[in-house]
């Protein structure tokens, strides 16, 4: 079957993340995968929520679209004086996702939130905003490090994320919108530095899926992710 894009079954879409992209936050970039796009920040406040541990610091994150981010303009949440559903779960997927990297002893009694701001939209944007979120959040770590408030990074790992899905019963690695709105199955997967898994969201949209065709699309992703991976640590540096 061929891409809507021209690509192969397991290749990436062209991904691009600029650093530093803001001047005010501790950490930031601006990630573009394919024609999506999503802002990351990572603000450092020296207080922790009251459920964490005397000692420990904690990471959460906050997601929003931005009204234009889609083909047609939708509410921001404030106007519904509520957080969307949606919008809900995808903020607490990237903040479990980038507590899995983060020894919270060495980060010590402060909270680092990450905003991830979808400019547009294009598929994938959950999982572009885990992938930018952990070059923020390293980013900010780093600032802490230069600035003499941490002795050493309290990163554990890195952390990346890419979608894989079944579009006309073949399995395509990180689906645009026109795929994954075509999707028979539809799975995002986050990944450590290591190839562990972190998290694993599979749904049958249009039927149910063997197990074997969960590991053909989790084997897609962690190709993608490993590549992922190499472009995070070329721009941190690494």
């Amino acid at each position: 079957m061929a891409r809507i894009d021209g690509r192969k079954n397991d290749e990436l879409r062209p991904i691009e993340i600029i650093p530093d992209i803001n001047k005010f936050a501790e950490g930031s970039c601006l990630i573009r995968c394919g024609n999506t796009h999503v802002l990351c920040t990572a603000s450092v406040e020296d207080r922790t929520p009251p459920h964490v541990k005397e000692g420990c610091g904690w990471v959460t994150a906050e997601y929003s679209m931005l009204p234009r981010a889609n083909r047609e303009r939708s509410r921001r949440d404030i106007a519904k004086l509520k957080l969307s559903p949606r919008s809900a779960e995808i903020q607490r997927l990237i903040g479990r996702a980038l507590r899995a990297c983060v020894d919270m002893e060495k980060l010590g009694e402060r909270t680092i939130t990450i905003d991830c701001d979808v400019l547009q939209g294009d598929g994938g944007t959950r999982t572009a905003s885990v992938t930018g979120g952990f070059v923020a959040l390293s980013l900010a770590c780093w600032k802490l490090v230069q600035a003499g408030v941490l002795p050493e990074m309290p990163l554990r790992t890195c952390v990346a994320a890419v979608s894989a899905g079944i579009v006309g019963d073949e399995a395509l690695l990180d689906l645009c919108y026109e795929e994954d709105s075509s999707a028979q199955v539809d799975l995002n997967c986050v990944m450590t530095g290591e190839g562990e898994l972190i998290e694993l969201q599979g749904t049958g949209e249009g039927r149910p899926f063997t197990i074997e065709e969960q590991r053909t699309l989790v084997d897609l992703c962690a190709k993608g992710i490993r590549e992922i991976q190499t472009i995070q640590k070329r721009v941190l540096g690494g």
